[in-house]
């Protein structure tokens, strides 16, 4: 009888060590994956091109703006060619706009 639960017990100590060691390495694996992505992110922080991109705030200041002018546009117009004219200079000219504004 106490043989069979040395063996027991054996057995289940192998399986805990080799469950332990399986956690480690995870866990290792974890570490590094995490250490190279901050590397990654320190190097490049997402941002493509040789200007950062808008923030949240400047971007919906500009969808305001534009959504704004679109509607001022329309309605204060009377002809539907001119509110096409004026709608498409609206949106050559808000980048410019954005740039003068934003000081970018």
């Amino acid at each position: 009888m106490s043989k069979e639960r040395a063996r027991r017990r054996a057995e289940r100590e192998t399986e805990q060590v080799k469950l332990r060691e399986k956690r480690a390495r995870g866990e290792a694996r974890r570490v590094k994956r995490r250490r190279i992505a901050a590397r990654l992110r320190g190097l490049r922080p997402g941002r493509t091109g040789r200007l950062p991109r808008r923030s949240r705030g400047e971007r919906t200041v500009l969808a305001l703006v534009l959504a704004l002018g679109l509607v001022l546009i329309w309605t204060l117009t009377g002809s539907v060619a001119l509110s096409i004219a004026l709608t498409l200079l609206l949106v050559l000219v808000l980048p410019v706009v954005a740039v003068v504004v934003f000081d970018r």
